[in-house]
């Protein structure tokens, strides 16, 4: 039996597409061993969000040649998408696929296998195309179950290679939404995690007024499962609907991911964002009055071009007055091929590694204080890896809890929140998994 290696660089949606392909593998008998194993086939999933994810699909493109130097290599994902030329001159590269094709890679492999030369399945991804959509063979091996059902970006802020790697908005239709949702739930998995490129756009390709809310309201009429969560959503697309969605369903998570990326105005209008500070504080006052008690968290970039350091301060000053329960910070990416490659007022790399620094120990502060305010309640708790005899998992709010109380991976508990630890709190269980 054939040995193949997948290796996934980046985001949930990569990691979702990773599980799709080896199902593929799997239902033509591969064996799907680690990546630190030698294989006979290495697929590496790359990411381009950022330059660093790009020497990273490097370094794991090498490091396959290394543990085989016969093995077929393919590279998919954003990176080999943007990059194809440089993605084929790394010696040992035997496929490229890019962010399309996808379906098709256990037969690009034994292609390969039978000649010799590179296969080159790299597609122009700006026509309108339609979801590729891959059915789940096999269940992935985490607790929670991520389901992607939107692809592409039509978007465009000014600092992201995204749009330019995934084409525009495609949408899985509802019906296979359902259907990859009943193999989740009937496979035991406690927590669905809907997640795309642009999530609050999937629909807009579909005939029929299609919009995120009827995705979820499909997924919500399959029983089984406990929890249902959205990935990152834009602040301007939350609708009514949606609202009364998550208030009316008990199994939706009280936590939403809105990126904010800048507090400071001319940044925004720089980076192609669709709101101002204003804007975005008044959608966050009517996310707190929709929805009491709903966890929000958010991405910032630091160090953008032209970012002074009264418009850092100014970004500091306005997430201080936001409820931000977490926040990512990411110090800025130069993106060749985008527009704020070529901007000027880049920010040197000390510059803003300093304002990294600063606005992540605001960040730390402000999870504290969040976390803090969950001391001496109970919470329901999706228990997810172990390490070392502490086991640590998610509340729906987005907590991180820690225990070294027995309990089973992929299984709730209700957990009493006791102190402050590490990036969460520390818990006791207070009563057995919940079914």
């Amino acid at each position: 039996m054939p040995k193949v290696a997948l290796m996934t660089l980046g985001c949930k949606v990569n990691q979702f597409e990773t599980e799709t392909m080896e199902g593929l593998f799997r239902q033509r008998g591969y064996d799907i061993v680690s990546f630190a194993e030698k294989a006979d086939v290495y697929v590496i999933n790359t990411c381009s969000v950022t330059s660093l994810g790009d020497r990273k699909s490097r370094q794991m493109i090498r490091r396959a040649k290394r543990q085989n130097a016969s093995a077929i290599i393919a590279v998919t994902g954003c990176y080999a998408q943007v990059s194809p030329d440089e993605v084929k001159a790394i010696e040992g590269v035997r496929i490229v696929l890019g962010t399309k094709e996808r379906r098709r890679i256990v037969d690009y492999v034994e292609q390969a296998a039978m000649e010799s030369g590179l296969l080159d399945g790299v597609a122009d991804i700006m026509g309108k195309g339609e979801f590729e959509d891959i059915p789940l063979f096999g269940m992935p091996t985490r607790t929670r179950a991520f389901l992607k059902i939107e692809d592409g970006c039509q978007n465009f802020c000014s600092y992201c290679i995204i749009p330019y790697a995934r084409g525009p908005v495609k949408s899985r239709r509802l019906e296979h939404v359902r259907r990859e949702a009943e193999k989740l739930s009937g496979a035991g998995f406690k927590e669905i995690v809907l997640t795309g490129i642009h999530l609050g756009a999937y629909g807009k390709d579909l005939p029929g007024r299609v919009t995120l809310v009827d995705a979820c309201r499909e997924v919500l009429s399959v029983g089984g499962f406990r929890r249902l969560r959205l990935g990152s959503l834009e602040s301007v697309e939350l609708s009514p609907e949606l609202f009364s969605l998550i208030r009316e369903e008990e199994r939706f998570c009280a936590h939403l991911h809105l990126p904010l990326q800048s507090g400071s105005d001319a940044i925004l209008k720089a980076m192609n964002r669709h709101y101002d500070t204003e804007k975005f504080g008044r959608l966050i006052q009517n996310v707190e009055k929709e929805l009491p008690g709903v966890a929000v968290s958010t991405d910032i970039i630091v160090g953008f071009p032209g970012e002074t350091e009264e418009l850092f301060r100014e970004s500091l000053d306005f997430a201080e007055h936001m409820n931000f329960s977490r926040m990512h910070v990411f110090p800025y990416s130069r993106r060749k091929g985008t527009p704020a490659a070529d901007m000027m007022g880049q920010v040197a790399p000390p510059v803003k590694k300093e304002r990294v620094h600063r606005m992540q120990a605001f960040a730390d502060r402000k999870a504290a204080e969040f976390h803090k305010s969950f001391l001496g309640r109970r919470a329901q708790v999706l228990f997810e890896t172990e390490q070392e005899g502490i086991t640590d998992g998610l509340t729906d709010n987005y907590i991180r809890v820690y225990t070294d109380d027995a309990v089973e991976t992929g299984e709730i508990y209700e957990v009493s929140l006791e102190k402050l630890y590490k990036d969460g709190v520390w818990g006791r269980i207070f009563s057995g998994k919940h079914e």
